[in-house]
């Protein structure tokens, strides 16, 4: 994963341009602005998976229905994302799972409007109940655990569109190896080096927020990938090449790596 060389630079190339999309500017754009974000999810879902289309989203009828059925407004960024591609599942739910608007529901300390669950039920993203007036809030997000007294919902991203661009590019990271090129590694200190090296970090916080140690995101040569706290790399290569010139810069025993 090289940076781009003199004569791409002068040829108005930089890393994460691919076929007129900057990746990384585009990335920014969405990390500042919630118009960003869907702009950013539109531009990646078409270079990286497939373009959105029309029918990609929910109605606003779907919407106006569980309003009803949870005595709730939406914020407005849930609803922006639920009707322009919600009901995308390779763009939300390839491995963890984003609900359905009738399957949406309020937690049973009556505390937050849930949205998310992790794919085996260890862990639920949700908006507080005492943010749902604001049009952009803050995510949390609680672990299911055997003692449901510790529970506690604790702070994800600052913003939900923030936290629709980080599900767009998790999903898009762990896929089946069978759907797409992707691929995992166990890190050790040194593969952690290795990335820092050859890819560039790209503009969005670390999160859990609020945590010191948090998930990362890089890219290469059209690869993306995802660091978690030291213990996981995920990667996605545009194509299988591009996957394996990662695997080739951060040696290490790889998934899915059948070479």
């Amino acid at each position: 994963m090289s940076v781009c060389g003199e004569d791409d630079e002068r040829n108005g190339y930089r890393p994460g341009m691919t076929q007129g999309f900057d990746l990384v500017a585009s990335l920014a754009r969405g990390v500042d602005d919630r118009g960003g974000a869907w702009n950013f999810i539109q531009d990646f879902a078409a270079h990286w998976v497939h373009g959105l289309e029309d029918g990609d989203g929910w109605t606003e009828a779907d919407l106006r229905a569980t309003e009803q059925r949870l005595g709730v407004r939406l914020p407005a960024a849930l609803r922006e994302a639920y009707l322009l591609f919600g009901r995308r599942h390779d763009l939300t739910s390839n491995h963890d799972m984003l609900l359905d608007p009738a399957e949406l529901y309020v937690d049973a300390a009556e505390e937050a409007l849930v949205f998310r669950h992790e794919n085996q039920g260890a862990a639920s993203w949700g908006i507080l109940l005492n943010s749902l007036q604001d049009d952009d809030p803050a995510v949390f997000m609680r672990l299911d655990l055997a003692d449901k007294s510790a529970e506690r919902w604790k702070p994800w991203l600052e913003h939900l569109s923030l936290c629709f661009v980080e599900i767009v590019l998790s999903e898009a990271v762990q896929v089946q190896a069978d759907e797409g090129p992707c691929d995992f590694l166990n890190p050790d200190h040194h593969s952690i080096e290795l990335l820092e090296e050859n890819a560039v970090r790209l503009p969005f916080p670390a999160y859990p927020a609020g945590e010191e140690n948090g998930s990362r995101w890089f890219l290469g040569q059209d690869v993306l990938l995802r660091e978690d706290a030291g213990v996981a790399i995920w990667a996605r290569g545009r194509t299988t090449a591009d996957l394996d010139r990662v695997r080739d810069l951060i040696p290490g025993d790889w998934l899915n790596d059948y070479r």
